[in-house]
């Protein structure tokens, strides 16, 4: 059954038609992906972080105006909070931003916490992988000139 724009409020079509922060993020510091596999609708949600605050936020979203409104107020909540902070976001705090979604979009919403959640775990994941020390590699080339010779 196609939705019909009298269903949503104000804020969802305005984010629908006019989305936030739409777009690929060229290399993200975290990118989390959520599904719903009732209706298939997916987000992928980039963040850049910067001093453990989330710099930039970009989505991709494939799903129905519930699903990219929410996806782009999303990425306006997110903005300039600290990791910890975008963790406490629930679905009822994205759906309240909304102005509120119909009943049967409330799964839209579930899609932008899920995707937060997975963000901030690739984020975390890939910034607890072992980095080299700045002191490694030194020392071994100690007392030997330019060709690798003892002087």
């Amino acid at each position: 059954m196609p939705e019909q724009a009298g269903s949503y409020n104000s804020i969802v079509l305005d984010h629908f038609n006019h989305p936030r922060n739409m777009g690929e993020m060229d290399r993200p510091d975290g990118v989390g992906q959520a599904t719903n596999p009732a209706c298939g609708d997916t987000m992928r949600l980039f963040i850049r972080v910067e001093r453990n605050r989330i710099a930039e936020a970009k989505f991709l979203t494939f799903g129905c105006a519930a699903a990219i409104a929410s996806s782009s107020i999303t990425t306006e909540m997110i903005q300039g909070k600290t990791v910890e902070e975008i963790l406490m976001i629930t679905k009822e705090m994205v759906s309240e931003a909304l102005g509120g979604l119909p009943p049967t979009k409330i799964h839209c919403s579930v899609l932008a916490e899920d995707a937060i959640r997975a963000a901030v775990a690739d984020y975390r994941n890939k910034d607890s992988s072992p980095h080299p020390s700045p002191l490694e590699g030194e020392g071994k080339d100690e007392g030997r000139g330019k060709k690798g010779k003892r002087s």
